[in-house]
């Protein structure tokens, strides 16, 4: 147990700074290759924090533990919304205004969706990954071509992110970060993984639970550290477009690439199919109501959010434990929370484009 326990910080450690060389570089060569500011924010960035998902998945999907490469990837989802958005929500109310992110959300929910529905039948295949794959390459042009028009002000309140230090500027040194970081990362996964599955294992906890929690939660530490400094330093679309962005890598290029390399693609337990799956694509549809409006999401929402994951963490260790209570606190949160939730996030909404100041014309 204290070798596995080693093992587990070691592989958080490495993926933590893995991720964090390999966005410094890749965001550095992006921007010193031409690539304007705009797309290096959108993509290497959100790109960058999701790696240790792709690291961790493909890793499971390849060492014979495909539950913990699905729920991390599900997980993460969960994750990122609930807790990171939650959290950077507390850190100070998140204004998001701007066009970027209101057109990420549909294409973070139509990607949720058809997750759901290649998953339906128990498993992502080869196709379906490359259904998946495919549309991230689609979303990473349409994020090229709209770079081309995005305003000076846009540019340069993102290229503000990547400070020009002397040692960073050469091209050699910022792949060197890269590789670094990809070494770091592949190294980070394998402890981890192999950690958390002789872990579950010993415990008599599916793979399933401790993708869903464990690997999840510590594979997205660096978004939730990108989101919790984007939002300290007023960066509030960079904090929530962070989330959206990664939420989109993790379905279509880390599932996507997954169900491509793993033999057989990348099956899917009952368990996730009834229930996990709903919650990850409820939780993309919770980001609808609050960012389309185009107004804050205040301190109490971000406790809303951080509650709803709570309630989902606790109802994963009722269902591990096999308590009798679990099914009670699933009905009650279904039936009786989430509605509620619902009707208070339509009234406010309304309430608060009611109250909209209407421009000057």
């Amino acid at each position: 147990m204290i070798n596995n326990t080693f093992h587990f910080l070691l592989g958080l450690a490495a993926l933590v700074i893995g991720a964090e060389l390999l966005v410094r570089g890749a965001a550095k060569l992006a921007v010193s290759a031409g690539i304007s500011p705009l797309t290096a924010g959108l993509t290497v960035v959100a790109f960058g924090t999701g790696a240790p998902e792709l690291a961790v998945s493909v890793g499971g999907a390849l060492g014979g533990a495909p539950d913990i490469a699905f729920g991390n990837i599900v997980g993460s989802n969960i994750v990122n919304v609930l807790l990171i958005l939650g959290v950077s929500a507390l850190i100070v109310p998140l204004a998001v205004q701007s066009r970027i992110v209101r057109q990420e959300i549909p294409i973070m929910i139509g990607a949720s969706l058809l997750l759901l529905v290649f998953a339906l039948d128990g498993a992502i295949d080869h196709f379906e990954g490359l259904i998946l794959f495919t549309a991230l390459a689609v979303y990473t042009l349409f994020l090229v071509r709209r770079s081309r028009t995005a305003s000076r002000a846009e540019q340069a309140r993102l290229t503000g992110e990547w400070p020009d230090a002397p040692w960073t500027r050469g091209k050699s040194m910022q792949i060197a970060l890269i590789a670094g970081g990809l070494i770091l990362l592949v190294l980070g996964a394998n402890w981890l993984v192999d950690a958390a599955t002789s872990v579950a294992r010993a415990l008599g906890v599916s793979d399933l639970t401790i993708g869903l929690t464990v690997v999840a939660a510590g594979t997205s530490l660096p978004e939730l550290a990108t989101s919790a400094v984007a939002a300290l330093r007023g960066e509030r679309d960079i904090a929530v477009g962070n989330i959206i962005g990664s939420n989109i890598f993790n379905i279509c290029a880390v599932l996507g690439l997954t169900a491509l390399i793993a033999p057989g693609g990348v099956p899917v337990s009952e368990t996730a199919r009834a229930a996990d799956l709903w919650i990850m694509a409820a939780s993309a549809l919770a980001c609808l109501p609050i960012l389309l409006s185009g107004r804050e999401i205040s301190r109490p929402e971000g406790g809303l959010l951080l509650a709803y994951y709570a309630a989902y963490t606790l109802w994963l260790i009722l269902e591990a434990r096999h308590s009798a209570h679990a099914p009670v606190f699933a009905n009650a949160i279904l039936g009786y929370a989430l509605p509620a939730t619902i009707i208070f996030l339509a009234i406010d909404t309304v309430r608060h484009n009611e109250n909209k100041t209407p421009p000057a014309p």
